[in-house]
């Protein structure tokens, strides 16, 4: 059993990093915003990013540090979550 919900937090974490990572190459390079898989992409990570947007500002360069940040920040509740169970 602990083999398995090891396996799911593991899964979990994984595939909402993922996805950060796919949004950050995806601003950097032309898209289409109203895609299907954009906005899928976009309903995935925001309940992520929306609070350390609001945690953390956007720089006077417009640099948005968020996708860091949480990418940090799940990977240490993962840990977390691990040594727990």
């Amino acid at each position: 059993m602990n083999f398995l919900l090891d396996r799911l937090i593991h899964t979990a974490f994984d595939i909402i990093q993922f996805l950060i990572i796919i949004r950050v190459i995806l601003s950097w390079v032309p898209h289409d915003p109203y895609s299907q898989w954009v906005r899928l992409l976009n309903d995935a990570t925001e309940p992520v990013l929306k609070p350390v947007r609001q945690a953390v500002p956007i720089t006077s360069m417009g640099v948005d540090f968020s996708p860091i940040v949480a990418f940090i920040l799940l990977g240490f509740l993962k840990k977390v979550l691990l040594a727990v169970i």
